[in-house]
């Protein structure tokens, strides 16, 4: 079993024993998504799979927050907030912008991209190294800007 999936049914158990209601609900999505891409595909999630998992469930609550906002719904707002700060307590620490930066020139300078009809290539080397770790959509931003210049 790997450390995060561990980590997790421990803060579980330890958010059902502090009564936690918001932090035990947020961890029980978390595994039950985990659980459903293990039953789906017939294999055992590594860590890098679980944080994959984890930061397509953070992307889904941005999303909503913007939603939720337009809507005139900060209540529900504030309570996917509340469940992203749960879910990025299992992520690696994110990069700084200097070290995303640095991370998108290596992999542009690697590739030997020169337009942005190789973004695809420069992108598929960042993804490993950045994943749960920095906005992706942000990166994507930065190597289109890098790129078209």
């Amino acid at each position: 079993m790997s450390n995060l999936k561990t980590q997790l049914q421990e803060d579980m158990k330890a958010a059902m024993r502090a009564k936690e209601k918001t932090t035990l609900d947020t961890i029980r999505l978390a595994m039950a998504a985990i659980k459903q891409k293990e039953v789906d595909e017939r294999i055992e999630l590594d860590d890098a799979a679980i944080i994959a998992t984890l930061d397509k469930m953070i992307k889904q609550r941005r999303d909503a927050i913007v939603q939720y906002q337009q809507g005139g719904r900060p209540e529900l707002a504030a309570k996917e907030q509340a469940e992203i700060e749960t879910l990025q307590h299992y992520l690696p620490q994110p990069l700084s912008d200097n070290e995303i930066a640095a991370l998108i020139h290596q992999a542009i300078t690697d590739t030997g991209a020169k337009s942005i009809a190789q973004m695809g290539e420069v992108m598929g080397k960042l993804k490993p190294a950045l994943q749960g770790r920095a906005d992706m959509s942000q990166v994507s931003q930065q190597v289109r800007q890098q790129l078209s210049t």
